[in-house]
């Protein structure tokens, strides 16, 4: 289920150039993966890089997009209930599952959620279908055959990182030393948590590493296992 913000800047920025926001605990997406999506089924990993199931003599050229960087200032906002739903899984890819945040915070207005320091990877479509259309299956895959006729391999064709997490919860009591203490020692350096003012904590994720926090993909069609087009995916229900 997509949870739905109350204000979605950032959600629909990124729609706007293509791109998905990650809700879900998964981070394992790369540039250039093929995922399979059965219908009705979540999407799964297919081949970790499109070399490793389609060999073409045309080189793809990975690029930096220094045009699409997103900001704590532009965020999502949603109500207590759904915000503190939403916490638990993305929390648990820095590995504070255990961090119970719900016991701590048990009443509130809103949460937001926001990223920094980011940079984009792509691919151009151009570069990826000049490869396609060049190119061969690896070595003989009936099971290869059989999903690309079925239309069902989508390839990751641009990925946005960030260094930090950034969360800010508005409370409707008093925020006391003592549970920004309780925060700090569950969350064992990895959040640094901050009283914004009475009522509102900030909450920001030790960056040491970037993660992926949002990806564009491409389906890919086939007709007699022969490579055709390609179109753009922007549907989070029916893929991420």
């Amino acid at each position: 289920m997509e949870l739905k913000p109350l204000q979605s800047n950032l959600s629909k920025n990124l729609r706007d150039q293509g791109y998905d926001l990650i809700n879900g605990p998964v981070r394992n997406y790369k540039i250039l993966q093929l995922w399979l999506k059965k219908a009705g089924n979540p999407a799964e990993l297919y081949y970790d890089s499109l070399a490793h199931a389609f060999v073409s003599d045309v080189v793809i050229d990975i690029q930096l997009n220094s045009a699409l960087k997103v900001t704590s200032r532009s965020k999502n906002e949603y109500k207590f209930n759904i915000g503190m739903s939403l916490l638990e899984p993305l929390l648990s890819t820095f590995g504070l599952n255990n961090l119970e945040l719900e016991t701590l915070i048990t009443s509130g207005t809103k949460i937001s959620v926001a990223y920094e320091g980011s940079e984009s990877k792509e691919v151009s479509i151009g570069n990826v279908e000049d490869y396609m259309h060049t190119a061969d299956y690896l070595h003989p895959n009936p099971s290869l055959f059989y999903h690309a006729n079925k239309d069902r391999m989508m390839l990751i064709s641009g990925i946005l990182l960030a260094k930090n997490l950034v969360i800010n919860i508005d409370t409707d009591f008093l925020v006391s030393p003592e549970l920004i203490s309780k925060i700090d020692k569950k969350a064992n350096g990895k959040l640094n948590t901050f009283k914004k003012n009475d009522r509102s904590l900030k909450m920001v994720s030790e960056g040491n590493v970037l993660f992926p926090i949002a990806v564009k993909a491409n389906r890919l069609h086939f007709d007699k296992g022969h490579f055709v087009k390609s179109n753009l995916v922007t549907d989070t229900r029916s893929f991420f």
